[in-house]
């Protein structure tokens, strides 16, 4: 049996206008101007600089206010409204990210040169190898990755080869071809872990005691080695403390990541550009956006003038209909695009300088103990605006101050309560402990119950696993591993 009944439901939906400036407003200084470029590729209304006259805004509204009054163009047969439903917004309105692929050289640079991969294999046509080596030779340097290592059994490889090249061989010839491509450069590639790496470039050395004894504490003492159990290390090779320093200087001097030192792998090269400038002018903070961030845009005139002449034309064929939509759809767009510009400019202004204000200590001296607790809601709260906004803001925009240009969020931290009961930033805490360790002494490294005793001294009662925790984030090793003879 069927039943009738109504159902109030109280919905927010975002419109693909406003999802579309979120995500201009989440877009650093590089990825917006692509986008602008791609704007203005896509939309001929769209247009850079100023505009002689008088303003165009104006002659807009009044030319889109006023169209409904026209008699040229019937209301039945062109319905704007349908034109402008979410069902018909254009690809190029809901589309995010979707950038020109014709980057410019100045903002995306690529290193010269050829792959590392192709690298190695102009090595391997100077040496002699026979058909099947060289097949073999150069899959396994097609198996190696971008730190110079092959991190597959040589069983595995086999097996590749047979299936993929139809190549049947033997684990011992492949071992032989191996060790011809580990005698390429740079020294250590196509080493399969980090201690067959380390002794390939080891063995390439001139020989010297000090290099004798490193390649002997790799190949006995390898997990000795890594954990620096230095006084076993002294007591199983029958060495003194001197020697022992010597070679692990050796070893310190070899390259980890063969693969990584190679400068010509096309990879990209990132470059900072700063979405903000704070300069301090008079004891006093100045804040400035990027200039790139704030183009001059204005709709096109000329599109205005042919929408006015279509208006005013006695004709009312099917292609001067569907030239008016495209019309008023291009310069739709392009107002639209420009006023989401000007809103982006003003939210990635006021949230910055909410930023600055609540920082003005830290910006007016530089130094991180002065940076305040801090998190997204304050900020929101500040400007009146949501947390994602703000978040959009933070975590993707650069600032350029008198220390350094310094990615936004890392001003956000939590806090904590020091024996005072006063709130201190995290950051605070974290560059307190980053100073303890950087002063203790390396033959006695600090442990983390040490450390925490130390800030407790200070004033700043945290718990072990927390030093450990902040230890982590600040990338330093446990006291073991910090130990130096």
């Amino acid at each position: 049996m069927l039943k009738q009944h109504l159902q109030f439901k109280l919905s927010q939906k975002l419109s693909p206008q406003q999802i579309q400036l979120m995500k201009l407003i989440q877009l650093p200084t590089q990825a917006f101007e692509q986008r602008l470029k791609q704007e203005l590729e896509e939309n001929p209304a769209l247009e850079t600089g100023k505009e002689e006259g008088e303003s165009q805004d104006d002659d807009f509204e009044d030319l889109y206010d006023n169209e409904s009054d026209s008699e040229s163009i019937n209301a039945e047969d062109i319905n704007i409204d349908d034109y402008l439903s979410d069902d018909e917004i254009p690809d190029y309105r809901t589309q995010a990210n979707n950038y020109s692929s014709d980057d410019e050289e100045k903002n995306v640079p690529y290193a010269a040169g050829i792959s590392f991969n192709q690298y190695l294999i102009n090595q391997l046509n100077t040496i002699y190898l026979t058909d099947e080596e060289w097949s073999i030779a150069e899959f396994l340097v097609g198996s190696v990755d971008e730190s110079g290592y092959i991190r597959r059994p040589l069983a595995d490889i086999m097996d590749d080869l047979a299936f993929t090249q139809n190549i049947y061989t033997e684990e011992k010839t492949i071992k032989k071809v191996l060790h011809i491509v580990q005698d390429l450069d740079p020294a250590g590639v196509a080493a399969r872990t980090l201690e067959e790496c380390l002794l390939i470039q080891l063995k390439r050395k001139q020989m010297t005691p000090s290099v004798d004894l490193a390649i002997q504490l790799l190949e006995k003492s390898f997990e000795q080695f890594t954990k620096k159990h230095y006084q076993k290390l002294i007591q199983k090779h029958n060495i003194t403390e001197e020697q022992l320093k010597d070679a692990i200087a050796e070893i310190e001097r070899l390259n980890p990541k063969p693969g990584g030192s190679y400068s010509g792998n096309n990879r990209i090269v990132e470059h900072v550009v700063p979405d903000f400038s704070i300069r301090i002018v008079d004891g006093e903070l100045e804040l400035t956006l990027n200039g790139r961030n704030a183009p001059e845009l204005h709709v096109s005139r000329e599109y205005n003038n042919m929408l006015e002449g279509y208006k005013n034309s006695k004709e009312k064929s099917k292609s001067q209909k569907d030239t008016v939509m495209f019309i008023k759809q291009k310069l739709d767009a392009a107002k639209w695009f420009i006023d989401a510009i000007r809103q982006r400019q003003q939210t990635l202004y006021i949230t910055m300088n909410e930023i600055m204000e609540y920082q003005k200590e830290y910006f007016l001296t530089g130094d991180e103990r002065k940076l305040r607790p801090m998190i997204l809601k304050d900020i929101a709260d500040g400007i009146g605006m949501d947390v994602s906004t703000v978040s959009r803001v933070a975590n993707s925009k650069y600032v350029d101050t008198p220390y350094g240009t310094k990615l936004i969020k890392d001003y956000f931290s939590e806090s904590m309560k020091n024996d005072q009961g006063e709130d201190v930033s995290t950051k605070e805490i974290k560059k307190i402990l980053e100073t303890v360790i950087g002063e203790e002494t390396k033959k006695k490294p600090l442990t983390d119950d040490k450390l925490a005793a130390i800030l407790k001294e200070k004033g700043y009662p945290i718990a072990r696993r927390t030093v450990a925790k902040y230890r982590e984030q600040l990338d330093i090793p446990v006291a073991r591993l910090r130990k130096q003879i």
